[in-house]
């Protein structure tokens, strides 16, 4: 799969920016900044808490 040159990308940006106007566009990027920081705190987080496992004790006789 090949990607997208230079002037494509230019094209592609020039569509969103006509269908979905600037300020538009600009909180969607903002919105998707901020749910890539909350993914990567909760990896962060789930890194953090991860349970260790532990050995049953053994029952005394």
């Amino acid at each position: 799969m090949n990607l997208p040159g230079g002037i494509e990308l230019i094209i592609i940006l020039v569509i969103v920016l006509l269908l979905f106007g600037v300020g538009r566009v600009s909180k969607i990027g903002g919105e998707l900044g901020s749910a890539v920081a909350n993914f990567r705190r909760g990896l962060q987080s789930g890194n953090d808490k991860k349970e260790t496992a532990t050995t049953p004790e053994e029952p005394k006789v």
